[in-house]
């Protein structure tokens, strides 16, 4: 079983994060590489030319480790969410009338390309919302999301968890109806991958795309993407740069410019993705993440705030069931005669740091936290 990890990172004792889904914190591996990077540029007659195309070789091949990826020369390194996803929009053409297949309250980066992608090829947004009632929300989701996909899908663009109160979503029934109507599977798994077992090998999603600055425990402006081998074969990437052509390792002759790409998904990878500081500290999260088994960090999760959960819905909150949701994130959903700002107030004084989107408190522990975390956010907001 695992257990508790806080001494490996910086956070305060006076300070109880319940915050991950916001931003991870750094572990102190990761911030003693990221100095050892910055130093490294002071004298830049150490960074060889090797060093452009074995960092990010290690970040992938990591990466494709975590999430089973059999090859990974099908992964791209990607500044944020929004360029993962316009790589994939960039290598899609939609015949007139066929729909994208999308969430209510799905996160703004993958939803902003698609609802101009079907703008501009004449496509339709189809979005599914959650159930009015709380009664078996999770599961009449997903049924509702699974109804939505028929012989006029073309994408179902989604996340593996819902960002805004952790509701998860049946990522391998929805593939299998993808597949049956020859529609493709893009997701976002920003809140899910690195704490929640997943296998790009089982699911074959057309495309994978995560952040790299929460659950992936690395820098911002980091990221990580799996590309299929349908955009990698012809895909055209979003921007032109020299590493990602064919014998860029060799320095003396950029000039004799290339027509071909890096194989796969080297095409899709962002200009200077060779980011001698930011990668390696990247690297160093999932490494961790790899040593820990993000199957045993969802099972520390759930150990340390079932009791905290179950006390919370005597007292009137609503927190999804348990099978459609993750533990790592949830959605905190206020009784009537609850008073938000005063909750807010309370968590704030006592350095408990929760995030609030739409109408949900969004908690979101990692295994720097403790059972007694939790007892410090019941009795705040029972306080309150």
């Amino acid at each position: 079983m695992l257990k508790n990890q806080k001494d490996l990172f910086l956070l305060p004792d006076d300070v109880t994060y319940l915050n991950g889904a916001f931003m991870s914190p750094l572990l102190k591996s990761s911030v003693e590489i990221g100095h050892q990077a910055l130093l490294q540029k002071s004298t830049p007659f150490q960074i060889s030319q090797s060093d452009f195309f074995d960092i990010p070789k290690r970040l992938k091949q990591s990466f494709a480790e975590l999430v089973d990826i059999p090859d990974y020369r099908n992964v791209a390194i990607i500044p944020s969410v929004s360029y993962g996803i316009a790589n994939v929009t960039n290598n899609i053409t939609l015949k007139k009338g066929k729909e994208i297949v999308l969430i209510k309250d799905q996160f703004s980066s993958h939803v902003y390309a698609w609802r101009e992608l079907a703008k501009n090829q004449g496509g339709k947004i189809i979005t599914v919302n959650p159930p009015d009632s709380f009664v078996n929300r999770g599961k009449q989701w997903n049924q509702k999301i699974l109804d939505a996909i028929n012989e006029n899908t073309a994408v179902v663009a989604i996340s593996i968890l819902l960002w805004t109160d952790g509701t998860r979503f049946d990522i391998a029934a929805i593939r299998d109806k993808t597949k049956h109507f020859g529609a493709q599977l893009i997701l976002d798994g920003t809140q899910a991958i690195g704490v929640m077992p997943f296998s790009v090998r089982e699911i074959q999603p057309d495309a994978l795309i995560v952040g790299g600055y929460k659950w992936l425990m690395g820098p911002y402006s980091t990221g990580v993407a799996y590309y299929s081998d349908e955009f990698c074969d012809e895909g055209k990437p979003i921007e032109e740069n020299w590493i990602n052509r064919a014998n860029s390792q060799d320095f003396s002759n950029l000039s004799h410019y290339q027509d071909e790409y890096q194989p796969k998904a080297g095409r899709f990878s962002v200009g200077e993705s060779s980011n001698f500081a930011l990668n390696p500290m990247l690297n160093d999260g999932i490494r961790q993440l790899i040593r820990w088994q993000p199957a045993r960090i969802q099972d520390y999760c759930k150990n340390i705030s079932t009791k905290a959960i179950d006390s919370l819905r005597e007292m009137g909150f609503f927190v999804e069931e348990d099978q459609y949701r993750g533990h790592h994130l949830f959605g905190l959903y206020l009784p009537e005669n609850k008073s938000l700002p005063r909750i807010k107030t309370k968590l704030a004084a006592n350095k408990i740091y929760v995030s609030y989107r739409q109408k949900a408190i969004r908690v979101s522990p990692n295994v720097y936290n403790s059972v007694e975390d939790f007892e410090r956010l019941v009795a705040a907001i029972r306080e309150a």
